[in-house]
């Protein structure tokens, strides 16, 4: 039961191009957002669609799929974890954010996609 606990799991289209890092240790860091989308009828019977942007982080060879074969518009199924940072604004105000921290991706939709 242990790993049900912050576990996540999206499927959904990616909003725009990854942003890949090389950092100085050698790893790589892909940083991109998810959409996905639900469907349901409201009071008057009418369809509504509802869309929820997520912000993922990959690291490592998660990250090396992304950036390989991971594009705007591809449909993907990812598996992670929540994580919240912080940060100070130049300002000073300290701001949170939560992240997707994506273990494995599973690539979806058309093979020529990218």
């Amino acid at each position: 039961m242990s790993t049900l606990k912050n576990h996540v799991q999206l499927i959904g289209n990616v909003g725009q191009e990854p942003t890949i890092t090389n950092l100085e240790s050698g790893k790589k860091i892909a940083r991109f957002s998810i959409a996905t989308n639900e469907h349901y009828k409201n009071n008057k019977g009418e369809k509504v669609q509802s869309t929820d942007w997520h912000t993922v982080v990959a690291w490592g060879k998660t990250a090396e799929i992304i950036e390989n074969y991971v594009g705007k518009g591809k449909e993907i199924a990812i598996t992670g974890k929540l994580r919240t940072r912080t940060y100070t604004t130049d300002d000073g105000n300290q701001r949170y954010v939560t992240e997707v921290e994506a273990k494995e991706v599973l690539l979806l939709g058309n093979k020529n996609d990218k």
